[in-house]
């Protein structure tokens, strides 16, 4: 009798069992406390997530590119599992907390935090490159900026977001002119963000994976804006769009929002886009 052989993936190292865990389309991860220096930003997601996708999309030596790099979450969790990075960040302050903060971790690999706007970050890390090879991504994870959502006022409900305010601490990203946080339309929210993934492309080797976070919201007029479905579908023109997971967390505050009239629910889950490079 012929022996049956093991099939072997050549998208990861996870073994059968890991894969399919890895599949389930909903999962939850809480994360930890900001270090001192990490609190300054004001949606910091957690190392733990990046990991997970990681350790799916990519192998040991493999390398992530990160356009929306805060204070360096993605190149941390890279870090740690043996993979190259770059990251590209608007805010010189959280690309000096993220240098410091990636460099306070162990691991190993080639790990880059460079100031810069996403929109041209293919120059800026051309520009980094220079008289070097310059690899292909072979993974991309980020979370852009939920449009404004950051500047919105919460209600009158005590929430995070007023005791960052009372401490003295951002509550959003920048004032920069550049920052797609800034941008009052919605439609051209969405529209920015797929020119930005639009100029990316060319940077991902063939058939490299994308997961995108990000999260619909409810305006202060009530109106819910579907951000991760309008992205889902803005993104879909240059990259196939292969599904999502969703990431719940379990330990935030509940908020008593419009009681005793009004319908709002308390949002605690966020969307991951999985893309693929044609």
């Amino acid at each position: 009798m012929t022996e049956k052989k093991e099939r072997k993936s050549t998208l990861n190292n996870l073994d059968g069992k890991e894969w399919v865990k890895a599949t389930k389309s909903w999962f939850i991860v809480n994360p930890k406390p900001r270090s001192k220096n990490q609190i300054c930003h004001p949606a910091k997601y957690p190392e733990e997530l990046v990991s997970r996708f990681v350790a799916f999309f990519t192998k040991e030596g493999h390398w992530v590119l990160d356009p929306f790099a805060g204070v360096g979450s993605t190149l941390i969790a890279c870090k740690e599992m043996g993979r190259n990075a770059v990251g590209v960040e608007l805010n010189i302050e959280f690309v000096e907390i993220g240098i410091k903060s990636i460099q306070s971790f162990k691991g190993k690999g080639k790990h880059f935090l460079i100031p810069g706007d996403a929109y041209v970050c293919h120059m800026n890390i051309e520009d980094m490159f220079e008289g070097e090879e310059q690899p292909e991504f072979d993974f991309l994870m980020t979370s852009p900026p939920y449009w404004n959502m950051l500047r919105k006022s919460r209600g009158g409900n005590d929430t995070i977001h007023k005791e960052r305010e009372e401490e003295g601490l951002p509550t959003y990203y920048s004032d920069l002119e550049l920052d797609v946080g800034n941008i009052d339309s919605y439609e051209e929210y969405i529209e920015r963000i797929g020119q930005i993934f639009d100029r990316i492309k060319p940077l991902l080797r063939s058939k490299a994976y994308l997961v995108v976070v990000v999260q619909n919201m409810r305006d202060i007029d009530g109106e819910m804006k579907p951000i991760a479905w309008d992205l889902g579908k803005r993104l879909s023109q240059t990259y196939s769009l292969k599904q999502e997971m969703i990431w719940c967390q379990d330990n935030k505050r509940l908020g008593c929002w419009g009681f005793p009239t009004t319908y709002v629910s308390n949002v605690h889950h966020h969307y991951c886009l999985i893309l693929q490079k044609n």
